[in-house]
């Protein structure tokens, strides 16, 4: 059995940013919830910061650097938010990080769909930050394969959710209670069967 961390490894510490380019970060994340990744361009966010695009480039290296500090912002907050759900005192903390994993995806769903896609090129992010914001799922099941299928679980319903795809009439409150109830029954016949 692979080593799973008891206590959680402490959150990096963001990069360092000059006000005006949190601005831009946060305007583009706005934009971003409007009009998708598609049409999030440099051109566009000019615009709605109401200046001339060759301008952002005195803060934003261009795009790939601006979907950069998305993640890292859109990562960083969901990490806090999944930390604290496997905390919560006298809780259950699989439902308990299903839930904030939900409310957190859904609320931003285009940062979410940016920070799971495939062809995001993670190697300039912030050195363990991904590892810290999934760390929860291991904090939640002890245990790394259960761990990956928890997220596995909900990394698709949300998906699913947030794409529509469920059947008319899909009561998805019930389906996100079965995965934890199918998940902490796991977790539980795996701490006995260690025991």
């Amino acid at each position: 059995m692979t080593a799973v961390p008891t206590a959680a490894s402490p959150r990096p510490a963001p990069r360092e940013r000059t006000p005006r380019v949190d601005q831009i970060v946060q305007a583009a994340r706005v934009l971003l919830e409007e009009v998708g990744r598609e049409g999030l361009t440099m051109r566009r966010l000019a615009e709605e910061l109401g200046i001339r695009a060759p301008s952002l480039y005195k803060h934003i290296d261009g795009r790939p650097a601006l979907e950069l500090a998305l993640v890292e912002t859109g990562l960083d907050e969901s990490g806090a938010v999944l930390h604290e759900a496997v905390r919560r005192p006298g809780g259950d903390p699989i439902a308990d990080l299903l839930a904030a994993y939900r409310a957190t995806g859904s609320a931003d769903p285009e940062l979410y769909r940016l920070i799971t896609d495939s062809t995001f090129p993670r190697d300039g992010l912030l050195p363990g930050l991904e590892a810290w914001a999934g760390e929860p799922f291991f904090l939640a099941t002890g245990e790394p394969h259960l761990a990956q299928a928890l997220w596995s679980f909900a990394h698709g319903t949300l998906i699913l959710e947030l794409d529509d795809r469920f059947l008319d009439g899909s009561d998805l409150d019930l389906t996100w209670r079965a995965g934890a109830d199918a998940f902490g029954a796991a977790h539980r016949a795996q701490r006995a069967a260690g025991s």
